[in-house]
């Protein structure tokens, strides 16, 4: 395989990977935007056509994908052959950045279509639950007043519990953290205490030492007040 021909490989490689580049992003924005409509809007906004829209744009990815592969594939081909071995260095290096170029377009992928497909699931239960819920209540006439105030009621409820369980986990958390600063201070106390009778000479230098600083403290305010008096004296006369 020619110079030329590896030039042609990696010119096809980048633009595969633009082209890849954008398809994913309009992949993830027409994916994001089917999560952020509920069922019932979405059974209206979505018609079987954008449904058809990303049906073929996973199967053009899918194209795209195994196309970049294979010219990886023949760039790995090239390398591997006699001709190409004085430029070996350089050319594994683009290879290595071609593959994992592919290596993340195909993980953002298959990641972004299986979450799309888990949350279709999802759509897909939750719809066939709720039309079991309609079907039911329109065969046996129980869509009335008295039934839906029972619904919400019991909604409520549920809701309530929830609140409560987050309530007593919040104060039995408090409850252990309190406990355990309780504990901290009692260590702590205990400590002080066994240092202040293992060393009653230390006691008995911090207390003459208290004495000495309030006995400076009374003479220092003693020389200021009769310093005041003096100056208030001498301004007076």
């Amino acid at each position: 395989m020619s110079t030329l021909a590896s030039t042609d490989l990696r010119k096809q490689a980048r633009q595969l990977e633009n082209e890849l580049d954008l398809k994913l992003v309009s992949f993830s924005k027409l994916c994001t935007s089917y999560s952020n409509h509920d069922q019932r809007s979405r059974s209206n906004s979505f018609s079987q056509s954008q449904d058809n829209v990303l049906v073929a744009m996973t199967t053009e990815l899918e194209h795209l994908l195994t196309k970049l592969t294979a010219v990886n594939d023949k760039m790995a081909e090239y390398i591997n052959s006699p001709g190409a071995s004085s430029h070996n260095a350089a050319l594994m290096h683009t290879l290595q950045r071609h593959r994992d170029i592919l290596k993340d377009y195909s993980h953002e992928f298959y990641k972004t279509k299986n979450n799309f497909c888990t949350l279709r699931e999802r759509e897909d239960l939750l719809g066939s639950v709720h039309r079991d819920i309609e079907s039911y209540k329109s065969s046996t006439g129980v869509n009335n007043r008295r039934t839906e105030l029972f619904l919400k009621e019991h909604e409520h409820l549920r809701n309530s519990d929830s609140l409560i369980d987050n309530a007593i986990s919040i104060a039995m958390a408090t409850k252990e953290n309190i406990t355990f600063q309780r504990g901290m201070l009692k260590s702590i106390q205990t400590r002080v205490t066994t240092l202040a009778n293992r060393f009653p000479a230390i006691n008995s230098l911090i207390h003459k030492i208290n004495l000495r600083k309030r006995r400076d403290s009374l003479i220092l305010g003693g020389v200021i007040g009769i310093c005041t008096i003096i100056l208030l004296l001498y301004t007076f006369h």
